[in-house]
């Protein structure tokens, strides 16, 4: 078969998860990925779309690490040009067109942004060149042009900024994505083109022969099982977790990464008075004012953290900073009160050293440090198909024998294939499917062309059109799909990574919860006291995020949140 023209959908149903639990306990394969962020899920894609058998292992939920906490951009890097990196940002931007027109197109789309300037003539000069180029780079053209503003103007498109914040402003474009959904939906484009994938499937150690790697043990944390599984070559793509996995190798780390946490505060739209995002200078970095629907997200930080990895926690200092930082240039100061969400999530940054092993860019490194195992980390969310590519790229060499090239900047990832002409034609679409033109068009920025599928779900059970309880903007249809096709396990899965309903909605998933875990329990198999745990673990879990966010720094956060229960086996 042409894996090229290989097209079946393939739910990622609880059918499916065990199917493949048999499968890889049996069968050798020739490449296994550990890590289901989306370098990871694009390492499986990648691998697979090359006509190579896959396997991807992920110990929580696609992207459930840094992955679903980014600042939900796809850009070039603006500032990378005061640093005169231009390749890196061609690279980035012809990864931006891409995602935008090709592959993704229903998950990415664009945003502007406003430099707000502070300084008269020099200033316009300096940063309107950067942007020009910016503009010129490979790709960018795939949106509009840059503009200059006066300060008029740029009160026109954003008069909640305060007086003195500027004398006036550059606009210009960039792209954002529901990070958390993109990368599920590159893990079943994966899956597509015939690699196996597994979520809450932890690697405990990786299996040796003499110097080679071949394979890993690995733990099924719903039941406990363990399997081993066989493969010719085992690419890491873990990232803050990279240094483990040379430790389980039982070999010194090719390369260090250094764990840098970000956090973003959501506030409701109209508690800033925008039309368009803002990007600010601090002394550290830049603060983005992102439109995220009917929310703005703020942020990001950026502190070292050497507390816990899965769970990183925002500090009331880190609020306080964000807060300090937006406020300096509104005109009507936002509040903690007005704070409906926050997360954190952690960078996985390279140090400098890295062994002759490691071909290091600008941002991340591919390392092979032993026959049979890669180690892929670093870069950022944007590139994350290159970065897949240069794994693979090393991973054949284990194979024995040849493998096509990486064809992935022309493979589309599931939704994403006549995405446009249904949009166009969503009127319609509304109309045959009976709901809100609205809701049609979430839905479709949401699912792309999957969201026949959910359509389908309604028109069989009427009920599964109704909006989830607490929110406004998702319904129990997505829920149902969320884990007949999606791969989701848990209720943090769904109102975390499926849905945005936890940083979202003031009450963070609160109203919600029970209503989705019984959606959710026929579908799993779960009894009364399985689902009554489920909305018991998250509750610990909203109220933990919320004790951790009234600490004052990051020891009592990290203590805060590690009061919450983890998920147990079912």
């Amino acid at each position: 078969m042409n894996r090229r023209n290989k097209v079946t959908p393939v739910p990622l149903s609880p059918v499916y998860r065990a199917e493949t639990l048999r499968k890889l306990a049996r069968e050798e394969i020739d490449v296994l990925v550990v890590g289901g962020g989306v370098t990871g899920a694009g390492v499986a894609l990648d691998a697979a779309s090359r006509g190579l058998s896959v396997a991807l292992v992920e110990a929580r939920d696609f992207a459930a690490g840094t992955s679903s906490r980014s600042s939900k951009l796809i850009h070039g890097g603006l500032r990378y040009l005061e640093n005169l990196d231009f390749k890196l940002v061609r690279e980035a931007l012809k990864e931006r067109s891409l995602l935008l027109q090709t592959l993704a197109p229903h998950l990415v789309r664009p945003v502007k942004f406003l430099v707000p300037l502070k300084h008269r003539v020099w200033e316009r000069g300096y940063i309107g060149a950067g942007v020009t180029l910016y503009d010129t780079l490979g790709g960018a053209r795939a949106l509009p042009r840059h503009r200059h503003l006066s300060k008029r103007g740029a009160g026109k498109v954003a008069p909640g900024l305060a007086d003195d914040a500027l004398i006036g402003a550059i606009q210009y474009y960039d792209a954002q994505v529901d990070d958390a959904r993109h990368t599920m939906t590159i893990a079943r484009t994966a899956a597509e083109q015939g690699a196996s994938v597994l979520t809450r499937a932890r690697v405990t150690s990786l299996i040796r022969d003499g110097e080679r790697v071949v394979g890993a043990k690995v733990v099924d944390r719903e039941s406990g099982a363990e399997i081993e599984v066989r493969a010719k070559t085992v690419v890491a793509a873990t990232g803050v977790w990279s240094d483990d996995m040379a430790e389980a190798a039982g070999i010194p780390a090719p390369f260090t990464v250094r764990a840098s946490k970000g956090i973003h505060l959501v506030v409701p739209r109209e508690k800033i008075d925008l039309d368009t995002g803002l990007i600010l200078r601090t002394e550290k970095s830049v603060l983005f004012v992102i439109p995220w629907g009917r929310h703005w997200i703020v942020g990001t930080t950026d502190t070292e953290w050497d507390l816990d990895r899965e769970h990183p926690a925002a500090s009331q200092a880190d609020v306080d900073y964000v807060l300090d930082h937006l406020n300096a240039v509104l005109r009507t100061p936002i509040t903690a009160d007005d704070i409906e969400g926050v997360y954190a999530g952690l960078r996985p940054l390279l140090a400098a050293k890295a062994t002759s092993t490691t071909k290091l860019s600008r941002e991340h490194a591919v390392a092979h440090p032993v026959p049979g195992l890669v180690i892929v980390a670093g870069g950022k969310y944007t590139t994350y198909r290159v970065m897949a590519a240069d794994a693979v790229d090393v991973a054949v060499e284990d194979l024995g024998r040849p493998a096509p090239s990486s064809w992935t900047e022309r493979l589309p990832i599931v939704g994403a294939t006549g995405y446009h002409e249904m949009w166009g034609a969503r009127h319609s679409l509304a109309q045959r499917a009976g709901l809100p033109i609205g809701r049609i068009e979430h839905l479709l920025q949401r699912y792309g062309t999957a969201v026949e599928d959910i359509l389908e779900s309604i028109s069989e059970r009427p009920e599964l059109g109704e909006a989830i309880p607490g929110t406004a903007e998702y319904l129990k249809a997505e829920v149902v799909y969320a884990v007949s096709h999606e791969g989701a396990l848990h209720l943090e899965d769904v109102l975390t990574r499926r849905t945005r309903i936890s940083i979202e909605e003031r009450d963070r998933g609160v109203t919600a919860a029970p209503v989705v875990a019984e959606l959710m329990a026929p579908l799993l198999g779960w009894d009364s006291h399985k689902q009554e745990r489920e909305v018991t673990n998250y509750l610990a879990r909203v109220e933990a995020e919320r004790s951790a966010q009234a600490q004052p720094d990051d020891e009592a956060a990290n203590a805060s949140r590690l009061a919450a229960p983890a998920l147990l086996p079912s």
